[in-house]
C-alpha cells in the first residue's frame, strides 16, 4: 500500500520466502543458544546474549544477500516489471521490517519462556512433593495399631 501496487499471488511468493527467511534466522540463534545453556556453560538470558553477538554476521550477510538480489526486482523499469516488481518490493521491505523485528523479539521471548518454563517445572515439584510425603507417611502409621 506504501508504494501503491497491489498485493498479489506473486507478492505472496515473497512472503512466504520471508517466513523462511525469519524462521531460519531465529533457529539459528536459539539452536545455539540451546546448545550453551543445556550444556551448563550459561543461563538462558546470557546464552541468547552470546548466541546474538556470534550470529548476527551470518544472519545480517544471508539478510543483505536477499535484499541484494530482489532489489532489481523491485526497482526494474523494463517490460513485465509490473508483475515481478510487488514480489521485490516484498521481499525488500519485508526483509528490512523482520530483521530488526527478529533482532529484538527472539531473545526477549527465549528468556520469557525460559523463565515459564522454570516456573512450570517448580510447580510441579512442589504437586508432587505432598503425595509422596503423604504416602510415606501412610504406612508408618497403620504399622503403629
Amino acid at each position: 500500500m506504501l508504494f501503491k501496487t497491489e498485493f498479489s499471488l506473486i507478492a505472496l511468493i515473497g512472503v512466504i520466502l520471508l517466513i523462511g527467511i525469519v524462521k531460519k534466522n531465529a533457529i539459528m540463534m536459539i539452536d545455539f543458544a540451546l546448545v550453551r545453556q543445556r550444556g551448563g556453560h550459561a543461563s538462558a538470558a546470557q546464552s541468547i546474549y552470546r548466541a546474538c553477538n556470534l550470529r548476527l554476521r551470518p544472519i545480517l550477510m544471508t539478510t543483505l544477500a536477499a535484499i541484494f538480489g530482489a532489489l532489481p526486482l523491485a526497482l526494474g523499469r523494463a517490460d513485465g516489471a509490473e508483475l515481478r516488481q510487488p514480489l521485490g518490493i516484498a521481499v525488500v521491505g519485508g526483509l528490512l521490517f523482520s530483521q530488526i523485528l527478529t533482532l529484538y523479539t527472539t531473545p526477549v521471548v527465549y528468556v520469557a519462556l525460559d523463565r515459564l518454563r522454570g516456573r512450570a517445572v517448580r510447580a510441579m515439584r512442589r504437586l508432587r512433593r505432598p503425595v509422596a510425603d503423604t504416602a510415606l507417611a501412610a504406612p508408618a502409621l497403620q504399622g503403629t495399631d
